[in-house]
């Protein structure tokens, strides 16, 4: 269970109590939940150490990864990008953390590719893919069709994104077979600003479904 785009110390503690098993924070300018590294540095010491921390960051510079790895303490690197296989591979080498990388889907031809991260990337996230013009590649509160990947494995572990929120997150495990689930708008009062019942609710409502992490 991951809550991403996490902004102050309430909702952080909110998420780990609530059972959150992933904290995301944004490193992405043009997210309303940017963070700055001396930010995501305060907040990541209400993050216990059984709670994974990831830096979401898109099409990241090399500059970019050191400044996060020098700044904050993050356990895993999220790729939300154009990312290529050879660049996955790369971020690992460098940053000598796991990886995640994100993956859009919105029809049966963007499922060819997921083979081939699959195997580089530590994990996958099996994302709706932004629409045209959209200068957010993830948060977008977009749903893609899920029975496109209902019944599908691959050699690492996946989580899904993409338009989930407490009402449609059963339907969407139910669905897709998935162990792992990520959310960011679907769990929001505003851009930016997370709704603590809604963290409450999704994370009840999706623990009730066949999730095991």
């Amino acid at each position: 269970m991951k809550i991403c785009g996490l902004t102050s110390e309430r909702s952080i503690k909110h998420a780990v109590t609530a059972g959150a098993d992933y904290i995301g924070f944004v490193f992405f300018r043009k997210s309303p939940r940017y963070l700055t590294f001396n930010q995501a540095a305060d907040l990541a010491k209400f993050i216990p150490e059984n709670v994974m921390t990831v830096a979401l960051v898109v099409d990241p510079t090399n500059d970019l990864l050191a400044d996060i790895m020098r700044h904050v303490r993050i356990d895993m690197i999220q790729l939300q990008g154009k990312e290529s296989p050879q660049r996955v591979s790369e971020v690992k080498e460098l940053t000598g953390l796991p990886v995640m990388k994100a993956v859009g889907v919105s029809e049966p031809q963007d499922l060819s590719i997921i083979d081939t991260y699959a195997s580089v990337a530590d994990q996958l996230l099996i994302d709706a893919k932004p629409p045209k013009g959209s200068i957010l590649p993830g948060g977008n509160g977009l749903a893609f069709d899920w029975k496109l990947i209902s019944g599908k494995h691959w050699k690492v572990p996946w989580m899904l994104a993409g338009g989930l929120n407490a009402e449609n997150v059963t339907e969407a495990i139910q669905t897709t077979g998935t162990a792992q689930i990520d959310v960011s708008s679907g769990v929001e009062k505003a851009p930016g600003n997370k709704d603590p019942d809604k963290v409450t609710r999704f994370i009840q409502n999706a623990k009730r479904g066949p999730l095991s992490a």
